[in-house]
């Protein structure tokens, strides 16, 4: 069963950074894509971006790209979310996800083919 531990979260102000982390087990980490993604208060969930086995490829949405970075880390089972330049818009409980099969080095969007999630962490942004 695989297992996702999300940790970095907290209260920052306007133009500040947050780092995520999570950490994964349970299988061959490096085999599959990885993901985050969010959910504000009364909002659907949100795909932030992802990432593919290699760490080579990665993907955002338009409302962080330029602001937040994907990167993992396989010897370690770590992926992480760097955000910077945080906006209260960007105040969410924020989950990693791993991809549900490997479809090889490439990111994977669509948060169906994703099977497995972590618990969430808040991050919460003051103006």
């Amino acid at each position: 069963q695989v297992q996702l531990v999300e940790s970095g979260g907290g209260l920052v102000q306007t133009g500040d950074s947050l780092r995520l982390s999570c950490a994964a087990s349970g299988r061959t980490f490096s085999a599959y894509a990885m993901g985050w993604f969010r959910q504000a208060p009364g909002k659907e969930r949100e795909f932030v971006g992802g990432i593919s086995t290699s760490g080579g490829r990665t993907y955002y949405a338009d409302s962080v790209k330029g602001r937040f970075t994907i990167s993992r880390d396989n010897a370690n089972n770590l992926v992480y979310l760097q955000m910077n330049s945080l906006k209260p818009e960007d105040t969410a409980v924020y989950y990693c996800a791993a991809a549900r099969f490997s479809f090889g080095d490439t990111v994977v969007r669509g948060s169906h083919n994703y099977g497995y999630w972590g618990q969430g962490t808040q991050v919460t942004v003051s103006s």
